[in-house]
């Protein structure tokens, strides 16, 4: 993974897209990333799994992620091809939670009044920086630090532990 991101914004949300919104349960029916990647957010964008396939980035508003501490919100949104989830405001475990699995996670307030559905971004993990290519505007988001960008590139904590370590 690259700390510099290029994409476009598939999906946008309000405040407050819990986990039960983000993995809803009725279609929690496996543990296969590719399963819940499948019932993603089908309740709030039915087509959200059809969206991201292609890879794009998320938009949201406040308090994203808020709920339980299940893992398998963010690994539901990983799986369905999301490159990157931006919001004005994450709970506190879905993000860590998020960075865990090598989803990054970039909070910017403000941002989801002035950016829209269809709009390109480059966004710099390290520095924050989301640069909105096609309103040509620049916002300055919350920066990841440098060791949770290495446990991103590495694909979550795992496979950093793995490369840290080796298989033992």
């Amino acid at each position: 993974m690259e700390k510099i991101l290029k994409g476009t914004i598939l999906t946008k949300f309000g405040d407050h897209i819990n986990t039960d919104d983000i993995n809803p349960p009725q279609y929690h029916v496996s543990w296969k990333p590719e399963d819940l990647a499948r019932g993603c957010l089908k309740n709030i964008d039915p087509d959200f799994y059809e969206k991201m396939s292609v890879g794009g980035f998320v938009l949201a508003a406040k308090n994203f992620g808020c709920g339980s501490s299940r893992e398998s919100a963010p690994i539901a949104i990983k799986a369905a091809g999301a490159t990157v989830v931006i919001a004005e405001e994450f709970a506190r475990i879905f993000y860590r939670n998020s960075i865990n699995i090598g989803l990054p996670c970039i909070e910017c307030p403000g941002i989801a009044e002035v950016t829209d559905v269809g709009d390109e971004l480059k966004v710099d993990l390290e520095t924050g920086e989301i640069h909105n290519l096609t309103k040509g505007t620049m916002h300055k988001g919350i920066p990841i630090p440098p060791y949770l960008v290495e446990l991103i590139e590495a694909g979550g904590l795992f496979p950093l532990l793995k490369k840290r370590f080796g298989k033992a």
